[in-house]
């Protein structure tokens, strides 16, 4: 037998389908991307695009996530939107290998399509493909 506390949360959590999953991301500029820096994990707040489905975050030359390595490096983003107050909202986790863009066409397009927040050179563009989606609904 299981006991809810007065007051407690009725919403129940679904999960999402992957295109509904890649789609909620589009709909906010902000996320957050985990990856393995000297043997432990970080995470780190981006402003993000999606395209299609990819991932594209922009980051500078001292990035924890560029480091010295040229290899694509296995990272996850993350975005959700949650209403504190109802309890409802999404969490949606995109797992792949994240990978400098150096197309000079591409690096065009994205720099135009992706402003940085802060004030410092964001000059690599990095793709995020979506190997693995997951994606989760809180409803009432």
């Amino acid at each position: 037998m299981t006991s809810r506390s007065p007051g407690a949360s009725t919403a129940r959590m679904t999960e999402l389908s992957r295109d509904e999953s890649l789609s909620l991301p589009a709909s906010i500029p902000l996320g957050r991307v985990g990856f393995i820096r000297q043997a432990l994990p970080v995470i780190r707040p981006v402003n993000h695009i999606v395209d299609g489905d990819t991932i594209i975050i922009r980051t500078h030359t001292d990035s924890a996530l560029i480091g010295s390595s040229t290899v694509a490096e296995v990272v996850v983003h993350e975005a959700d939107h949650l209403d504190l107050l109802a309890h409802t909202g999404w969490s949606v986790m995109v797992t792949g290998r994240a990978s400098r863009i150096t197309a000079p066409l591409e690096v065009s397009r994205y720099q135009k399509l992706l402003t940085p927040w802060i004030d410092k050179e964001m000059d690599h563009i990095i793709s995020i493909a979506s190997e693995i989606v997951t994606g989760f609904r809180l409803d009432r």
